[in-house]
């Protein structure tokens, strides 16, 4: 199965593979969510409304903190590795998101949400119509799919990509300037 660059430090230290001894190893943020809880599925409200789903769609909160000094800003992702094709699909991506903001709230991810000054939501996969989140809405009979939510914070005050940009173009232009990152891994099975 071929993974997309964001999402091969998550599998990596899901599988408990470690860094190579002379690989300094990078600072953690504590990331947290009050509305997808450890040990339970993501909830309906944060799920899909389309292709047969009925839920919400409505983005999570995440709050995150113990950011290193030199962080100029946050990039936030949502991705779930088992969904085809076989590079897995980009749910969400929050660009430029400052470096005083420690969250965001329920709701940044939709049209018209609450996202701080600078930050932009991205069109996060090529099939994907508008910059927006989408829900987790895997396929009927299918077992349960895991999403990595993950926040970087990085040296970059902005990352400076036209709207066109890919999930491709975020790893790329994010490459060599991640400080700190955090992630959760919480799933979803349609019923």
């Amino acid at each position: 199965m071929r993974l997309a660059p964001f999402a091969l430090p998550a599998l990596l230290t899901m599988a408990g593979l470690a860094q190579p001894a002379a690989a300094k190893p990078e600072p953690v943020l504590a990331l947290t969510s009050p509305d997808l809880p450890a040990g339970k599925d993501i909830p309906v409200l944060f799920t899909g409304k389309d292709f047969g789903c009925t839920g919400g769609e409505v983005s999570p909160a995440l709050d995150w903190h113990g950011a290193p000094t030199g962080t100029k800003s946050y990039l936030v992702t949502m991705y779930d590795p088992y969904r085809p094709p076989q590079s897995g699909w980009w749910h969400w991506i929050v660009a430029d998101i400052p470096a005083a903001a420690h969250g965001l709230p329920r709701g940044a991810g939709n049209p018209g949400g609450a996202l701080p000054a600078g930050a932009h939501n991205v069109r996060p996969d090529g099939d994907a119509p508008a910059p927006r989140y989408y829900g987790p809405c895997p396929d009927k009979g299918n077992p349960a799919h895991h999403y990595v939510i993950t926040v970087y914070a990085l040296d970059l005050a902005t990352l400076g990509l036209p709207e066109t940009a890919t999930a491709a173009d975020y790893d790329y232009a994010t490459s060599g300037h991640v400080l700190a990152r955090g992630q959760i891994v919480r799933s979803y099975r349609r019923p």
